[in-house]
């Protein structure tokens, strides 16, 4: 048993039975992961969370004491936004940057979180990808400056089929929190996010140009259809049956360009692709100001930024190159397919738990597009996307294994995947 009880990994104002569970928890938690690792079953950051909250269950709590918290929570987006921030809030650390501590692997479950910060424990600032079951625990427990809320999406619907009941967990939360809470930023354009974030003490708002509105037709806090009209940054929404609006933005997305406060224009210059992740980045972007990093050294930071937890990554099998996207649902989907290029293009689905088990959101998928090329349909659930795929009239071909549709070609090919065989294409290539 180590004999440095004060060491923040176990907090000094914890009764000492408490810390020395946590100390040991964390060691056996270390362990899990080390098995996990020579055993090749991946990095071992997920077992160590779950033996770390296991053993000592209020882990989560506790390791989040006595650090500086910004967190990051929204159905798409949050991985490669948390990379963003942490890459800027980083930089402006400088020779300090071991200050900081993140969950770049992209485990945002209370376990997820709680291996992360176990294994630095004299970090005293935290960048954290928060799952959206996780947000209302994250403002309890941390005690957070700065979450920043990306937007909500349908997505793994056996499980998450009603996304307006986060946002009120959301709301609750931040009205509990009072003028203690964090400052808010958050994306105007989505009205489930506007009105999560009505409670906040404080919010700064991005408009982020987000396209996909499919899941935001109705008013969340008066169910009217929402009206959506053209305006001179683009498409505005506002809700004829009560008072909820979009607000106006303090930051926006303009092009390729982000918009300040002030009214300068930066290109954030990104090595990550797609017009989300402008969006991304300037969300990540506001709340890096918001900390104190300034401006150059945040957008130097977010530069660096290429494949985070392997989106957008490029990989060898064998003599395929393919790059590799990740999708987990229809919002996902569409920002994900117009990337897509190669012809042909795989497209991988599985139904686990991880994935969402029910896929009957393939049909709100715009996979139209695709016409004119042919798709190679792959993973468990490859019949059914063929089923969407002969709708949408798209030719296709079906190759359930996932090296078998990789083959052996000489141009490079995309992959869209969700979760699960996402995570099988990273093992398969040497990059988890």
């Amino acid at each position: 048993m180590p004999s440095n009880l004060t060491d923040p990994a176990a907090p000094a104002g914890l009764p000492l039975s408490v810390r020395v569970r946590l100390l040991a928890a964390t060691w056996l938690g270390n362990a899990a992961a080390l098995a996990s690792r020579l055993a090749g079953k991946g990095s071992g950051a997920s077992i160590r969370g779950q033996v770390l909250t296991r053993l000592a269950p209020e882990a989560f709590a506790q390791l989040l004491q006595g650090r500086r918290v910004l967190a990051v929570s929204g159905t798409n987006g949050k991985t490669t936004t948390t990379h963003l921030l942490a890459a800027a809030v980083r930089g402006g650390l400088g020779a300090h940057a071991d200050r900081l501590v993140t969950n770049a692997d992209g485990a945002n479950l209370h376990y997820g979180i709680a291996s992360a910060l176990s294994q630095r424990p004299t970090a005293d600032i935290a960048v954290l990808e928060t799952d959206e079951r996780v947000v209302s625990d994250m403002i309890a427990h941390a005690r957070p400056e700065i979450l920043v809320l990306l937007n909500f999406s349908r997505d793994q619907l056996d499980r998450h089929h009603e996304i307006k009941a986060l946002g009120r967990a959301w709301r609750v939360a931040l009205e509990r929190a009072g003028q203690a809470g964090p400052t808010i930023i958050a994306n105007a354009c989505d009205p489930l996010v506007v009105w999560s974030a009505g409670t906040a003490a404080r919010v700064v708002w991005v408009e982020t140009a987000t396209t996909w509105n499919a899941d935001g037709a109705l008013c969340p806090a008066c169910g009217t259809i929402l009206r959506r009209a053209a305006s001179g940054h683009g498409q505005r929404w506002d809700c004829p049956g009560c008072e909820l609006h979009q607000p106006e933005a303090g930051y926006r997305v303009d092009g390729d360009a982000i918009v300040l406060p002030d009214g300068q224009r930066v290109h954030p210059d990104l090595q990550v692709p797609g017009s989300f992740n402008v969006s991304n980045a300037a969300c990540a972007l506001a709340a890096a100001l918001e900390f104190g990093v300034d401006l150059e050294t945040a957008l130097v930071g977010m530069h660096t930024v290429v494949a985070p937890a392997g989106r957008f990554a490029t990989a060898s099998f064998g003599s395929t190159t393919a790059r590799l996207l990740l999708a987990k649902n229809p919002a996902g989907w569409a920002e994900a397919l117009p990337l897509a290029a190669s012809d042909p293009v795989i497209l991988a689905i599985d139904s686990v738990a991880a994935d969402g088990k029910d896929v009957s959101w393939l049909w709100d998928v715009p996979y139209e597009q695709l016409a004119g090329r042919t798709v190679i349909c792959s993973g468990p659930r490859a019949q059914d996307l063929a089923v969407r795929l002969s709708y949408a009239g798209v030719d296709h071909e079906i190759e359930p294994d996932l090296r078998a549709a990789l083959g052996e070609r000489e141009a490079a090919v995309d992959v869209i995947a969700t979760y699960t065989p996402f995570q099988a294409l990273l093992k398969m290539a040497g990059l988890r």
